[in-house]
């Protein structure tokens, strides 16, 4: 028999670590050499029910164990993917998947997480280097003295965040962007979460307030597509970032005319989002980031040959090379109050802060001199293909664990003896003494 190998994961959400789930659970599959059963777990308030949404995803219904923390057995490998904090042993050899960390370091309690697995999983050489890096002081509860530090004491390795090729490519896209007059946009992809202006970890709200001012009183300009929520699909978030937005713009001084910004928000599916991502009117992708454990949408948008402006720093930078895209300058600082989450996202670390005005030449030179960054994007596209496809994320998967699993003593699973034709029993009464 297989070694039976459990993925407790949010596979079942709408969410970066739902699509980070099922990908790595179809890479197990495809590997058949393990049984594979998948424990789902919730994520936040993010939706559920993205399988049966699906039906592209229906073949993982198999997989999945009922609800409710329960399995069959110990199994011989347990992997959970989340946030590290939240990682238990409980297979006989234990695996922590995640995405990682966007600042310059973490909460205790990570470093713990990881050490209390066998083997640590992550998206990007950022994050596992912060982990690599990372040192805490241990101080005696009684005296508060300096007795030690710890750090992380268990392997980990980078596992990639494989894009599938049959999905994300060019292609003539028929999606509905009628409403948008103009012929160039930008689009953005992401949450639009907490924080002050600058502040908000994907930066959404100073991306907003340097498109305006970078094209305001131009006869000329092109536009801004958000494709973002702050956490839900629901009107209330729609109006929201609508809110924002209408915010932002009041601030703009001295503006005469400012250049239009457009929302996509709701649920799309992966082949809408490529449509969106190729369509004939979106002509780059921005994002001002202040960290990613990855960035996928990023990568996804890289393989339609068009240009990408983001921010020189964290872990985009792995597949995303500096001849072939823009990366904007900026400085490490330290976390505003209104963007810290608690065990999660720490005042004490920093994060990136993009160059201003690097930023706004850099989007109305794009505008301007379009030919030459798509030339450029077309060889980002051919490294994407080539480096970062979920062939790619398979066969590391594969090398990972030949390496790091023990031999796991061989189930023999008995099955009963065949037995021949037996020969026709007679009724007892039809028995004559």
């Amino acid at each position: 028999m297989k070694p039976m190998f459990i993925v407790s994961c949010p596979i079942d959400t709408y969410s970066g670590y739902g699509a980070r789930a099922r990908d790595f659970v179809k890479a197990l599959i495809e590997l058949d050499e393990y049984d594979v059963k998948v424990l789902p777990q919730r994520w936040g308030v993010c939706a559920w029910g993205f399988i049966a949404d699906h039906p592209e995803w229906h073949f993982l219904k198999p997989y999945l164990l009922p609800v409710g923390n329960q399995i069959p057995k110990q199994p011989e490998i347990w992997c959970q993917i989340t946030v590290p904090n939240e990682f238990q042993p409980i297979g006989k050899y234990n695996i922590g998947l995640t995405a990682g960390i966007e600042t310059t370091g973490c909460h205790p309690s990570w470093v713990e997480g990881c050490n209390r697995m066998d083997l640590v999983l992550t998206s990007s050489t950022h994050s596992a280097n912060v982990f690599k890096s990372i040192k805490f002081e241990q101080r005696d509860k009684n005296t508060n003295q300096i007795v030690g530090e710890y750090n992380l004491q268990k392997p980990i390795e980078v596992l990639i965040e494989g894009v599938d090729l049959n999905i994300y490519k060019p292609k003539k896209s028929t999606f509905d962007l009628n409403e948008i007059k103009e012929d160039f946009a930008y689009l953005f992809v992401g949450h639009w979460m907490h924080g002050n202006l600058g502040h908000d970890r994907k930066n959404v709200g100073l991306l907003v307030k340097l498109f305006f001012e970078a094209f305001k009183n131009h006869k000329k300009s092109p536009a801004l597509i958000l494709k973002t929520s702050t956490v839900s699909t629901s009107y209330m978030d729609r109006n929201e970032i609508l809110k924002r937005i209408d915010d932002i713009r009041n601030t703009v001084e001295n503006a005469k005319t400012l250049p239009n910004v457009y929302l996509i928000h709701g649920d799309l599916t992966n082949e809408e989002m490529n449509e969106v991502y190729t369509h004939n009117k979106v002509k780059a992708m921005v994002s001002l980031t202040k960290g990613e454990g990855f960035g996928r949408p990023l990568l996804e948008f890289s393989l339609t040959k068009k240009p990408i402006l983001t921010t020189d720093w964290s872990g985009h930078k792995d597949f995303l090379d500096n001849k072939f895209t823009t990366l904007l300058p900026g400085n490490l600082h330290k976390l505003d109050d209104s963007s810290v989450v608690k065990d999660v996202l720490m005042k004490e670390f920093e994060w990136f802060g993009v160059d201003h005005q690097a930023t706004v030449d850099a989007l109305v030179n794009m505008f301007i001199d379009y030919k030459t960054y798509k030339g450029k994007a077309i060889r980002q596209a051919n490294k994407s293909t080539k480096e970062f496809n979920f062939g790619v994320m398979v066969d590391q998967l594969k090398e990972y664990l030949n390496k790091y699993l023990p031999d796991f003593p061989q189930q023999v699973q008995l099955e009963l003896p065949k037995l021949g034709n037996l020969p026709k029993l007679k009724k007892l009464e039809d028995v004559k003494g």
